[in-house]
């Protein structure tokens, strides 16, 4: 990784500083208040109280104590969000002798966290945390600022070549720490600087490991299909020579590829003991190259892209959680593939009139740490230390011409200030209204079937949610990923689950249907929708009341075209008035990132508060939306 330039990181402390007085707002860690008028409106500062320019917000402020606050513009969106009037954003008194790395001479986002801090009620242990982290994603971004492109570049790039290209979560501030990578390791293996990783190859003694795979796939079969002959016999030799030392007998053992990374960072440290007595064996670097995935520990093949995307741990800890793989969801994660891919497969509906696909987990390696099971409290990320899952890539479900983007990627805008969406709809030849209807008829059946007639909930955020485009960019279809931990069901012995594994059915989570609900409620539409909406009104003049109408109309289409679920409609409240706010940044930075549990949280996020459902009041206009008239996303 290149040490930003002056004009990257200026820009990405702008971004991030604007990011951390809307979010934190939004979620109520802080609590803006109206700027009383002092009639002579200043930027960021007191203003008339009569009609404003559009777009130019009215002027609020934080207060921090000792004579220091905060002053800026802004209005307000749906869900009650805060939209910040760029460049109104200023401190008063504008610097301290904090030696923040202030913006163009002004305070910058470490300054503002540290005002903050009081408010918030961080220790010193945690702010230094938040700062470290805080720094580390300011770098990361700055890094994507300096290879930024246009809008139609984007649009050209591939499925992988994009996620070098993306800005992380939408919604939480810290979203690139990567706490434990340093600077060689965060060029080597961050998305952003879109590089090449060989995975290094271990043997695990059957003592320690267990191979899961869906009917059909064996760990023979799996091995043949990912790696080349040559490959296997070179790793086949190295396992002979070892065991020959050993004693152990070589059909005793499981392979699996590990991270480079986290061979370093933790294998050869951590589990000393088994390699030392035989039990792990480093087999060698596979000569295949992958190409990290925004989730950092998902990979993705670059030199056979029809094989399949390896998930593995990572000793780091990004965004709320350290990055490894829990054994029992993870040794569960074939069976749970293989119950969707037959849900899918024996539903006329999913199989034959949509196309949405979960992309399978097909074959997974589960290690234990015998150490440290013994120490049940020990911090989980010690439970989660080695493993392995292996998952279709979304190159296989593309045919000539398509091509494949996350959701996420949607929200991005090239280097010329034009938005990605904006190119895909022009090349699509559509009008905005078309494109985006075909978009939500892609993206919203699929998830509302599995809800309604399965009660299966995905966790289908932006990366999550992999939208697929045919060859004019127009919207076809979803395919969904991450199933091990992030699939929930509803309490009970329900007969859509009588064909769920035990143990499957031991690790998925159980939730109420109101709750289950956020799956789209939360991880959709205030996750995502919240800031793509506005992004439509301003580079499409689509405005945001046609947005939702649009949504409304399609989920109505979806209640009209299964009426005997209509009981269940009303449980999962998708148009009641208001519902939880998710507040990851609450989760992250009041503490539960900074704890050493022994468990993760088994609750969907923290909430806070309440927030109003656009959806309640959306009016869709009468008669069929043009927007999918003549459409379909029939395969």
């Amino acid at each position: 990784m290149n040490r930003p330039t002056r004009a990257a990181w200026e820009e990405a402390g702008r971004r991030l500083l604007t990011k951390a007085v809307e979010e934190f707002a939004y979620e109520e860690l802080l609590t803006p208040v109206p700027e009383p008028s002092d009639g002579t409106g200043p930027p960021g500062g007191s203003g008339t109280d009569g009609p404003l320019p559009e777009g130019a917000g009215r002027p609020y402020r934080l207060d921090f104590g000792d004579g220091v606050h905060w002053t800026f513009r802004a209005t307000r969106g749906t869900f009650g969000t805060w939209r910040l009037t760029e460049g109104t954003l200023r401190r008063h008194p504008a610097t301290a002798d904090s030696g923040d790395a202030a913006v163009d001479g002004e305070a910058g986002p470490e300054q503002l966290l540290l005002d903050a801090r009081s408010t918030l009620g961080w220790d010193g242990p945690t702010t230094a945390e938040v700062l470290r982290e805080l720094t580390a994603t300011r770098r990361a971004d700055a890094e994507a600022r300096t290879r930024a492109l246009p809008a139609a570049r984007l649009a050209d790039l591939d499925h992988l070549e994009l996620e070098a290209h993306q800005d992380g979560h939408p919604c939480m501030l810290l979203n690139k720490g990567r706490l434990g990578f340093a600077a060689s390791d965060a060029a080597a293996y961050a998305p952003e600087t879109a590089g090449a990783v060989r995975l290094v190859w271990a043997a695990v003694h059957h003592s320690l490991a267990r191979y899961s795979g869906i009917p059909g796939l064996d760990a023979g079969a799996l091995l043949s299909q990912e790696l080349n002959p040559g490959t296997l016999h070179r790793f086949g030799t190295a396992l002979a020579a070892s065991c020959a030392d050993s004693g152990h007998a070589p059909d005793d053992f499981t392979w699996l590829p590990v991270h480079p990374f986290h061979w370093d960072e933790a294998v050869e440290t951590l589990f000393a003991p088994y390699l030392a007595d035989g039990r792990i064996i480093r087999l060698g670097e596979a000569p295949d190259r992958y190409r990290p995935l925004q989730s950092i520990r998902t990979l993705a093949n670059l030199d056979h892209p029809h094989r399949r995307n390896v998930k593995v741990p990572l000793l780091i800890r990004n965004t709320l959680v350290w990055r490894g793989l829990s054994t029992e969801p993870t040794a569960a994660a074939p069976d749970i593939s293989a119950w969707l891919h037959g849900l899918r497969d024996t539903d006329p509906y999913l199989r034959d009139e949509l196309r949405c696909h979960p992309l399978g987990e097909e074959a997974s390696v589960a290690v234990r740490h015998p150490l440290y099971a013994s120490v049940r409290d020990a911090p989980y990320r010690y439970h989660e230390l080695l493993g392995a899952v292996w998952r279709e890539p979304v190159a296989a479900l593309l045919a000539d011409g398509e091509r494949a983007r996350t959701m996420a990627a949607l929200l991005s805008v090239g280097s010329d200030g034009r938005a990605l969406v904006t190119e895909l709809v022009r090349r699509s030849g559509r009008t905005p209204a078309d494109w985006l209807g075909r978009f939500l008829h892609a993206l919203l059946p699929g998830l509302l079937h599995h809800l309604y007639r399965y009660g299966v909930a995905f966790c289908p955020h932006g990366e999550n949610t992999v939208v697929l485009h045919d060859a004019t960019d127009t919207p076809v279809g979803i395919a969904v990923k991450d199933f091990a931990e992030d699939v929930n069901l509803l309490p009970g012995d329900r007969p859509e689950y009588a064909d769920l594994s035990a143990r499957a059915d031991r690790v998925l989570l159980r939730w109420p249907a109101h709750e289950l609900a956020h799956s789209l409620l939360s991880a959709v539409f205030a996750g995502h929708f919240r800031f793509f909406a506005p992004l439509l009104a301003e580079h499409l003049a689509l405005p945001e009341h046609t947005f939702w109408a649009m949504v409304r109309a399609e989920i109505e289409r979806y209640h009209a075209r299964f009426p005997e679920l209509a009981d269940r409609f009303q449980d999962f409240g998708l148009f009641a008035p208001e519902f939880d706010r998710v507040a990851l940044n609450r989760e992250q930075l009041l503490g539960g990132a900074f704890h050493d549990r022994a468990e993760r949280d088994e609750g969907f996020d923290v909430v806070h508060g309440r927030v109003t459902n656009p959806l309640a009041t959306a009016r869709p206009a009468a008669g069929r939306n043009e927007a999918t008239a003549g459409g379909s996303c029939d395969r």
